[in-house]
Parts: structure tokens; C-alpha cells; sequence
């Protein structure tokens, strides 16, 4: 196998020998010490110039054995709840420590508060009826708000300015709240919008003027807007200069701590899933082979967004002489990864290493039909590999019943 393809996905591929490549088990995830710190120094330098701070999202990668990597350049982490706001204390005590839920829970509210020190609500009666404690905590307070400006394009899912979509305030719901409880307004020190998936700073430049136009009032009362997450920054071709003026003429106009929390963007490119063939077959035209990796359960992201990864020395399919559907070893008829092509017919053994594994793959794996987890491998920016979790049946057993 070629490990030298020189596309994003797998330029930190050169790094690993063939030796050290056979020796890893599979299905394995490899992280990559080497991107991930690259991706590091690419968003410190947005930081660095315009004054903004970048939160690193732990919903799409939360790795934290990873964390001393991305420590130098981040300026803290978003949770999306309880768990990953003490995993961000816990992993990242010196840094800031965010957290946006869409509902709070009242039994673990004060537990929280050990945590966060900056809490986004969703809704102003959540607002209302959480706000007081954490202002008297100490904490910073915030709302997100919905601009209701879509820039999503066939993810609807993904979607947060959609007609009756459940995250965000509408303005039409703040001028109600504030009309039957005046007092609201004092408890907010910033607001929040997370409106991007995936995206170019053109969604941003056109999504801030909706925002303005909806909440624009409010922002000069306010210490921090934070732009959210969906920022694709580290991708080749993104335009940092149109960020970087959406960020400082933001701050400039409003006076205010411009802070965005993306994922993606601190470890793409920054991690593999090695696979084995387990079985070739035909049916029909059409030439399968069955991998010791499933979409549902180790890259669930494939079926959900959906979405076809980038595989090593692969083609789309037909560009070379062989193409195969390649799929995963359940039940699920569904259980598909894509179609690609490759100079040779697979065989059972080949070992495939698909790409942008780092993300939504780790945090989002489950052990639907039995199948055991991955271990996770980090490849250090030396060349050399080694094991952080390894996984087996109690990993599956436990989690559906009482430990005995």
C-alpha cells in the first residue's frame, strides 16, 4: 500500500511506515499528533491576528489523551452538557470552559457550576429559571439566538435557522419573554448563534448582517458574541482573510469578545480508520467487499449527514478498472460506506485506511449488533504509533445491563 497520497485526508500518512502500518490491529482509529497540531497553529494564527478566541468543541472530537497537542493554541472547550464540561475541566483546567445545552437539567445544574464559566441557554425561560444561580455563581450568561438565515443546502438536519426549529431564540420569542419579565436583559452577558455546518466564512459574512438586523439592538449591552461552530477553518481552500474582517469589524463595531467554538476544524485531516477485507462477492455487476469496520457503528456520520469518506489510493467510482461497494459485517442491510474505485480487485486481507476519521467517529461509535469498538492509536509526530484505549466485550455487555 502507497502511503504517500498527498491529498489532505492523507498527507500525514508519510509519516507512517509500511512496518509500523502492519503491526496496527483492525479496525482501528489512528490520530495524528503531527495534523492536529497543525490545525492547532493555523486557528492560533487567526487568534493571534484579530484578537477573537476559538473554543474547541468537544462534540466532534474529544479525545483527550490529545488534548496537551491542541493545549498551546486553544483558548478553551465548548460542552454541549454536564459530561463534556467536566471533561474539558478536568483535561483542560487552565483554559476557559463553555457550555450550551438546549435544556438544562435542574438535579445536575449545580454540578455544572463546579465546571463552566460561561453558560449559553437556549430559551429565556431557561434563561429565567437558571440564570439567577449561575450570575450568583459568578458565571458569565448567555443566550443563543436564532437569526432565522439559513445558509444549509440538502442537510436539513443540520439546519438550525429551520422553520420551528427547536435551538435558538427567535426575536419574536425574546420580545415576548422581555415584555412579561423586564428584568431579563440584565442577566445576559453575551450572545450566541450557531447557524454553520461545514462551512466558508461567505455563510458567516452573509449570516452576520440577519444577525444584526434581529439582535443587533442588544449587542452593544453585551461583553462577548460568540460566533459558534460549523467553521471549516483549516480546510485548504478556506478564505481566512473574509473570517478574519467578519471577526474584527464584529469587535470593532460592538465592543465586544468575538469567540467561535468550532470541531471539525481543529482535528480534520487529523486521523484514520484502518480497516481489513474480510470477504469479496458479486451480485450481479456489482462487486462488494465486506470490512472488519461498519458505517453504523464506527463512522455512524456516514449514514447519518450521509456522506462517502475518502479512502487511501481509492477512485471515485469507475475512474479505475475495479470498483466495489464496501460495507460492514452487520445485520444492517444499509450498513454501506460507498462505492470506490482501485487499480486491482480487493482481496480478502487488503487493509484499507479511510481519511478525516478524527471527527464525530470516536464520540458518536456504537456497539450495534455486538461489534466491538476500535481501539484508538495516536501516530506521534516521529513516526511512531501507540495504543491509548483498547476495547472488548465488557465495553459492549455493560453498557446494556448491571456489571456481575
Amino acid at each position: 500500500m502507497r502511503l504517500a497520497d498527498t491529498r489532505p485526508p492523507f498527507a500525514g500518512l508519510a509519516n507512517l511506515s509500511e512496518a509500523a502500518l502492519a503491526a496496527l490491529p483492525t479496525p482501528c482509529y489512528l490520530l495524528d499528533e503531527a495534523r492536529l497540531r497543525r490545525n492547532g497553529e493555523i486557528l492560533l494564527g487567526v487568534q493571534q491576528r484579530t484578537g477573537c478566541k476559538i473554543l474547541l468543541a468537544q462534540k466532534a472530537f474529544s479525545n483527550y489523551d490529545l488534548y496537551p497537542v491542541l493545549a498551546p493554541y486553544l483558548a478553551g472547550t465548548e460542552a454541549s452538557g454536564l459530561y463534556e464540561s467536566r471533561l474539558g475541566r478536568e483535561e483542560l483546567p487552565e483554559k476557559e470552559n463553555h457550555v450550551f445545552c438546549a435544556a438544562y437539567r435542574a438535579d445536575q445544574f449545580e454540578e455544572l457550576l463546579q465546571y463552566a464559566d460561561h453558560i449559553v441557554f437556549n430559551s429565556p425561560h431557561q434563561l429565567a429559571k437558571f440564570g439567577p444561580a449561575a450570575k450568583a455563581a459568578g458565571k458569565s450568561v448567555g443566550l443563543r439566538v436564532n437569526p432565522e438565515h439559513s445558509t444549509q443546502e440538502g442537510h436539513e438536519i443540520y439546519d438550525p435557522c429551520a422553520p420551528g426549529s427547536r435551538l435558538g431564540t427567535t426575536r419574536a420569542q425574546w420580545d415576548a419573554a422581555a415584555a412579561q419579565h423586564p428584568d431579563l436583559p440584565d442577566l445576559l452577558d453575551g450572545l450566541h448563534f450557531h447557524t454553520l455546518c461545514e462551512q466558508d466564512s461567505d455563510a458567516l459574512a452573509a449570516t452576520l448582517p440577519a444577525l444584526e438586523a434581529k439582535f443587533g439592538d442588544l449587542l452593544p449591552r453585551m461583553k462577548w458574541l460568540n460566533f459558534g461552530g460549523g467553521h471549516h477553518i483549516t480546510r485548504p481552500d478556506y478564505d481566512l482573510a473574509t473570517l478574519e474582517k467578519c471577526i474584527t469589524g464584529t469587535q470593532e463595531k460592538y465592543g465586544v469578545q468575538v469567540y467561535l467554538e468550532p470541531g471539525e476544524a481543529w482535528a480534520l485531516n487529523a486521523g484514520y480508520l484502518v480497516t481489513t477485507v474480510l470477504d469479496t462477492l458479486q451480485n450481479g455487476e456489482t462487486h462488494l467487499a465486506i470490512l472488519d469496520m461498519s458505517a453504523a457503528c464506527h463512522t455512524p456520520d456516514v449514514i447519518e449527514m450521509p456522506y462517502r469518506p475518502p479512502l487511501l489510493d481509492a477512485g471515485e467510482p469507475g475512474e479505475k478498472p475495479c470498483t466495489f461497494r464496501l460495507g460492514g459485517p452487520t445485520c444492517l442491510a444499509g450498513d454501506v460506506v460507498g462505492n470506490y474505485s482501485f487499480a486491482a480487485p480487493l482481496t480478502e486481507g487488503d487493509r484499507l485506511i479511510f481519511g478525516d476519521m478524527a471527527i464525530y467517529s470516536t464520540c458518536k461509535n456504537n456497539t450495534f449488533n455486538g461489534m466491538p469498538l476500535p481501539d484508538i492509536w495516536v501516530l506521534h509526530e516521529n513516526g511512531t504509533t501507540q495504543p491509548l484505549a483498547r476495547f472488548g466485550y465488557h465495553d459492549f455487555k455493560y453498557r446494556l445491563g448491571s456489571p456481575r
